[in-house]
């Protein structure tokens, strides 16, 4: 049997155990489109040991911020992230979901006072981790579709 391998990195972050179906939503929390200098590999609904399936993420020259694994962490919450240097994990940790989300989801209330004119920071309470769902500080609503909301 044939098998494709992906190159190793020298530099940069490899995102594992991402939830099936969620590395293109990854990759637009990154903010990579068409435009990008570095190599990206994007492995998808692989089989997985600890569960069934799984997305992996390879993104040579870049290590991810902590808004930006925070994002990850909402929607792919048992995610691990590598940190290469000179083709070896230098740091590996898995993602935590926040208690707290400040500014990196939107309310799909539109009524509530985040999405007016008002410059206030939208804040999320995680309510439950497993399954997550999340509150709105200030309208109290519960986001149903976090994928699609995060900014």
């Amino acid at each position: 049997m044939k098998e494709l391998k992906v190159t190793p990195i020298k530099n940069g972050t490899v995102i594992d155990h991402i939830t099936t179906g969620m590395a293109l939503k990854v990759l637009k929390i990154l903010g990579i489109g068409e435009n990008i200098a570095s190599t990206v590999s994007v492995v998808i609904h692989v089989p997985s040991a600890k569960k069934s399936w799984k997305d992996i993420l390879k993104v040579e020259d870049r290590e991810l911020s902590p808004r930006e694994v925070d994002k990850i962490a909402l929607i792919a919450p048992d995610a691990t992230i590598n940190i290469i240097r000179n083709y070896s994990v230098a740091e590996k940790y898995r993602v935590q979901v926040p208690d707290v989300a400040r500014a990196i989801l939107q309310c799909a209330n539109p009524s509530c006072i985040t999405n007016s004119d008002e410059p206030l920071e939208t804040e999320f309470l995680v309510k439950s981790k497993d399954p997550l769902r999340v509150r709105c500080k200030y309208c109290e609503r519960e986001l149903e579709d976090i994928a699609s909301n995060l900014l």
